[in-house]
């Protein structure tokens, strides 16, 4: 994304002096930490602007891989900034666990109250999360939750986009500049298919995996007895090298899939999105 080590960036000041009025205007916020390049550049922005006005909250949960959420922890430290850690409990949602296409809502609104609650009793102004220009445009559910509990998003009303996000998170030497996007693992499931403890571990352990072996941008897709592997396009070659392709497939048969396929249109965000329902006459 960025050739060469002297490349010279050129920053639209009138986005980023935007995003701090905002967030000067706040007065104080509790983030929806993730520890991805939104949610990070958000962080270290308004740490920049607020000080200790500003706490980043992270839930652990069984839909957010282990690795991530230590990565969260980390960055918060690197930052300096006070983080609370808390249990999201969306697997006790029915709803949720049934997977229709809102599910994200359901998991949004049991968050976000929580996050509410932490706000009320540190009596802070606000609540915001690192939904970026570009997601308005994509389907997301839980948009609608942030919208009736009045969660703001600062990076999306500044115009920033996922672009510009890294850019500028390269320039203020944030390490996750160039971080793989990440969605919880309850995205991988066709819709309708019933999320489960079981069912997310076999997930996470199989991208655990593919990741030790070099994949940066991975999705292993649940299609039960069948795993769909997306990644990048440039590193199909890769995969497909005898080496590498016999550990994936024992390994990931010892996971307890019994097919192993690789999605040659590569990785995409929200491919399970592209799914038509089928009638057959």
């Amino acid at each position: 994304m960025f050739p060469g080590k002297n490349i010279k960036i050129i920053m639209d000041r009138k986005k980023i002096n935007k995003l701090k009025k905002i967030l000067k205007d706040m007065g104080s916020l509790i983030i929806a930490f993730s520890g991805g390049v939104d949610s990070s550049f958000l962080l270290k922005v308004a740490e920049n602007v607020l000080g200790k006005n500003v706490i980043a909250v992270t839930a652990k949960s069984l839909t957010y891989p282990k690795r991530e959420f230590e990565d969260a922890k980390r960055i918060a430290r690197s930052l300096n900034c006070r983080q609370i850690i808390i249990d999201s409990n969306e697997m006790k949602i029915k709803e949720f666990r049934n997977n229709p296409k809102n599910r994200c809502y359901f998991c949004k609104k049991e968050l976000f109250l929580k996050l509410i609650s932490i706000k009320n009793k540190y009596n802070f102004n606000f609540v915001v999360d690192g939904t970026n220009y570009d997601d308005l445009n994509t389907f997301r559910p839980g948009l609608k939750a942030l919208k009736e509990l009045g969660i703001r998003s600062p990076l999306a009303e500044a115009g920033l986009t996922k672009e510009e996000i890294r850019k500028y998170s390269r320039l203020l030497n944030l390490t996750t500049w160039n971080k793989p996007s990440f969605a919880c693992l309850s995205s991988r499931f066709p819709y309708g298919e019933e999320i489960t403890k079981s069912k997310l571990k076999k997930i996470e352990n199989a991208e655990d995996f593919l990741r030790s072996l070099g994949f940066r941008q991975i999705r292993v897709r649940y299609h039960y007895p069948i795993a769909r592997i997306e990644i990048e396009k440039e590193e199909i070659p890769k995969i497909l090298q005898s080496n590498i392709r016999e550990k994936m497939i024992k390994k990931l048969k010892k996971i307890g899939f019994e097919y192993i396929t690789l999605d040659l249109e590569g990785y995409r965000s929200g491919s399970m999105d592209e799914l038509k329902e089928c009638n057959i006459n």
